[in-house]
């Protein structure tokens, strides 16, 4: 995979008033959102495929997947897929926002699924360890070169290390996809940072999704070099503030720029850009231009190489 200097963001459900999760992406629509990626920066995305029943993922992996053959800037910006689901933990907090009715236990066949759907473009999937017994699934993305990452997940110290020991590289969006209120020591935040040293940690740099004081901190333990920002975009970012569709539901994007479920709390994808994720990594925490970019550009790629 070749791709110019700039962002690359390894989550993108959405953009510049595009769901890329929503029933009627076409052409133009597509093409119109990745010329505003490009013009904000990015050099390439993964489009994520969040949690629905499986013959509507399958949907929409392979429209987006047809679109991109025919146009040369799709086949630029789309550098491939992020599967966010639908193998997750279908818990209160650790569902998220994703639909718990549509979770299922790891299922090889419906991963195959899905892959073939993605028709070669899969370059990153999301499970919750715990729905993966034996880690039969992570075993057979790892053996075809997808990188694992866990999320939405209350796994154990022990499960997250029989799924390291299966090819699980990744975590997605630490601090997030986990009730607001868990135990003060024995969390799936607490394990997944006593493991630092075998993860690559995905985090979200809105300050929403986990505040800056709190990012700041975690930065400090897991470094640089074993960190990726990515945004967790959905069809408000680049737009001002309503009501948008996010794969089915709508989500509404208030003053502050955070993209929520509507009269709740509950965050639902964000409403950020890379520009800006870059200018709360300078600012708000600290780094140096450098030491950001490393998190949003070099490190993603190194992460699904």
């Amino acid at each position: 995979m070749t791709l110019t200097k700039g962002y690359f963001d390894l989550q993108v459900n959405g953009y510049a008033g595009v769901d890329f999760n929503g029933p009627n992406v076409d052409a133009d629509s597509l093409h119109r959102a990745c010329e505003r990626l490009e013009a904000d920066g990015v050099a390439g995305v993964l489009v994520a495929i969040i949690t629905a029943p499986l013959n509507v993922m399958i949907d929409r992996l392979s429209t987006i997947a047809r679109l991109r053959e025919s146009d040369t800037l799709v086949q630029k910006i789309i550098a491939g897929f992020h599967i966010e689901g639908p193998f997750l933990n279908d818990a209160p907090g650790y569902a998220g926002a994703h639909p718990a009715a549509a979770m299922m236990n790891a299922d090889t066949d419906a991963m195959g699924r899905l892959l073939e759907a993605a028709g070669g473009m899969t370059r990153l999937v999301t499970l919750a360890p715990e729905r993966d017994s034996g880690g039969s699934m992570t075993k057979m993305l790892r053996s075809q070169g997808i990188t694992v990452s866990a999320g939405h997940t209350n796994a154990t110290l022990d499960e997250l290390r029989c799924a390291i020991d299966g090819g699980l590289t990744m975590f997605t969006h630490l601090g997030n996809g986990c009730p607001v209120e868990m135990h003060r020591h024995d969390n799936i935040v607490q394990r997944v940072l006593s493991l630092r040293e075998k993860l690559t940690i995905m985090f979200i740099a809105d300050g929403a999704h986990v505040p800056f004081v709190a990012l700041k901190n975690y930065l400090t333990l897991t470094g640089i070099e074993r960190t990726v920002v990515v945004t967790d975009a959905m069809t408000a970012a680049a737009m001002p503030p309503g009501r948008y569709p996010l794969g089915g539901m709508e989500v509404e994007v208030g003053q502050d720029r955070v993209a929520r479920m509507p009269g709740s709390r509950n965050l639902a994808g964000s409403a950020i850009t890379m520009p800006q994720t870059m200018v709360n990594l300078v600012e708000e925490l600290g780094l140096s231009r450098d030491q950001a970019m490393t998190l949003v550009s070099d490190n993603p790629r190194k992460a699904i190489a």
